[in-house]
């Protein structure tokens, strides 16, 4: 198989724009691109100001594709999100008003807010590629990503989101504070673009990366070889999460839900983009192993003992991975 240079360079471009914008998040940005290129959905948790909202606009800016962002409020409404029809009385007909999911990158901020009819809407564009508004129903762009974010601080006024809707994450990422290095380079472009927009400068214009070549390199990531050796560890690794107690009293006491079959498909997806962003052929453990954690970390429900002990999910896949020989 040969690659597509010019989608590979495409996308290394896109990856180092996203770096100079996204300072001291490199593992955002990576899988951010990941998400993009296995045709899945990302969900994202961490305290206010840590660049999510910016991550995902940047994205949508390096992409030749429509950005909307939605604020998800208690008094938000399906048709808020969907559209709605519209009454023409002259005519006695209605026409459709397409909502903002018809966009093609779809920011969910504070995802956790709105309330079940809403969240419930968002999970049919997220999973079959459409909405229904009465008794229609509309296809979605090809290229659709939802990225959505919540504050893991502030519970009050939110609905948790049900297991149904977090398992159509392709992963769940966990976005932390940067160091100090990273901290005092963020000043400094902070300041660099406030001192632009009071000189007016025009941004340097940056070429884009074409849905084509995201729908090519797509192509290219489903034709990587994974070894049945490989394939195995990652079934292996998602029946563990299922019968835990094979590999020591510890795991099995921890664990009250293993991971579905989207687990599984989401490790595979994902070890193969990374393959395919590291300018391999094919996938390793090492690939598996990294993209682990994110695609199972809300697919896993700890009993009660755990949460009692302090334990946490990527405690638990950490163990997993350590456990589980490696091919």
């Amino acid at each position: 198989m040969t690659y597509s240079k010019t989608g590979r360079e495409a996308f290394t471009q896109l990856c180092d724009q996203l770096e100079q914008q996204i300072i001291g998040q490199q593992s955002l940005v990576q899988r951010l691109l990941l998400t993009l290129l296995c045709d899945g959905h990302l969900l994202l948790e961490g305290a206010p100001g840590l660049a999510k909202t910016r991550a995902i606009k940047s994205l949508a800016g390096g992409l030749e594709a429509d950005f909307h962002r939605i604020q998800f409020t208690p008094d938000l409404l399906p048709a808020d999100l969907t559209g709605t029809d519209v009454y023409h009385p002259e005519t006695g007909s209605f026409s459709f008003n397409k909502g903002p999911l018809f966009h093609n990158v779809i920011l969910a901020d504070e995802i956790n807010r709105a309330p079940a009819k809403v969240q419930s809407a968002l999970l049919e564009a997220m999973e079959e590629r459409q909405v229904t508004v009465g008794a229609a129903s509309y296809p979605l762009s090809p290229l659709f990503l939802v990225m959505a974010t919540q504050n893991p601080i502030e519970q009050e006024g939110t609905y948790p989101l049900p297991e149904a809707q977090l398992d159509r994450f392709l992963l769940h990422v966990r976005v932390d504070y940067p160091d100090k290095n990273a901290s005092r380079k963020i000043l400094q472009l902070v300041r660099h673009e406030a001192l632009c927009a009071l000189d007016h400068s025009a941004p340097r214009e940056l070429q884009k990366v074409t849905q084509e070549q995201v729908f090519a390199a797509r192509r290219e990531i489903m034709q990587l070889h994974l070894a049945e050796a490989v394939e195995d560890y990652i079934v292996e690794i998602i029946e563990t999460t299922r019968n835990p107690g094979q590999y020591g009293q510890e795991l099995s006491s921890w664990i009250r839900w293993g991971a579905s079959p989207r687990g599984a498909i989401a490790i595979e997806r994902a070890a193969r983009a990374t393959a395919w962003l590291a300018e391999r052929e094919f996938v390793t453990p090492e690939d598996v192993q990294k993209v682990t954690p994110d695609a199972l970390r809300h697919r896993i429900l700890l009993n009660y003992e755990a949460e009692a002990e302090g334990i946490t999910a990527q405690q638990c896949i950490d163990q997993i991975i350590a456990s589980v020989p490696a091919p």
